[in-house]
């Protein structure tokens, strides 16, 4: 098996029938790339006893059905899939898809745009350059529902989260800390700052597929004026997104 960063991957028990492979533990562009070939690879070939998967930044989760395999059963099959290749070099899964996202940055409606642009050392035009010149993967979907993590942006994005909560963003803001952006599928309280406002619903509960975006999926957040928000709300959940598939 060839060895990442630290001696990843790793891989440890969760509970009675699951399995955690770590590809490091800190998000890094090759970190998440691995964990998220990994996790296509061991769903396309359909492992025994495979019941379910996930991945999170750095990390692909395996669930397996625990009558009649053990833990010992369960890891062997992993490790043989681990030594099949270099995950740290493996092509990302097929059907990812490219998003471009009208957003207002700055303004009322993202308030916070110059005080994340002084941390990063940028003036607010040039943050506003940084990002959406930037090309950012989901890299997972967590902590409310169908809502992305994006990254990694520019070393200068390096910037922590807030000391005290904002104490809600809407829906489809864009939010910016630790070289990720965060797009807002509810709303809620945040400490990550507002720098940008979409019309885009990640989660649409009514809908066949309400998680709208997807794990290896790439976005870029186009910059629109204030003035346009309220023509992009009116164009439905999409908000005036497009999408076309990755090759």
């Amino acid at each position: 098996m060839t060895q990442g960063p630290e001696g990843f991957p790793r891989v440890a028990p969760v509970g009675t029938d699951g399995l955690l492979v770590s590809f490091g533990d800190r998000l890094s562009e090759t970190a998440n790339r691995a964990a998220l070939s990994f996790r296509a690879a061991a769903e396309a070939a359909a492992l025994d006893g495979l019941a379910e998967t996930s991945s999170t930044l750095a990390s692909a989760y395996l669930r397996f059905d625990p009558d009649g395999l053990d833990h010992a059963t369960m890891e062997a099959e992993v490790q043989a899939l681990l030594a099949r290749e270099d995950w740290f070099a493996a092509a990302l899964p097929e059907g990812r898809r490219l998003w471009r996202i009208p957003t207002v940055f700055g303004t009322d409606l993202a308030p916070q745009l110059s005080e994340a642009a002084h941390a990063a050392g940028l003036t607010p035009d040039a943050a506003i350059r940084s990002i959406s010149e930037a090309r950012v993967r989901v890299q997972t979907i967590g902590f409310a529902p169908g809502q992305p993590y994006l990254g990694e942006l520019d070393p200068c994005w390096n910037i922590p989260r807030q000391s005290t909560l904002t104490e809600r963003v809407p829906i489809g803001a864009l939010t910016v800390a630790i070289r990720q952006l965060v797009l807002f599928s509810v709303s809620t309280p945040t400490g990550w700052r507002h720098i940008g406002q979409t019309a885009f619903r990640a989660f649409r509960p009514d809908s066949d597929t309400p998680f709208v975006l997807r794990v290896g999926d790439e976005v870029v957040f186009d910059p629109v004026p204030a003035e346009a928000y309220a023509g992009l709300a009116d164009q439905g959940p999409d908000g005036g997104a497009t999408c076309e598939p990755l090759s």
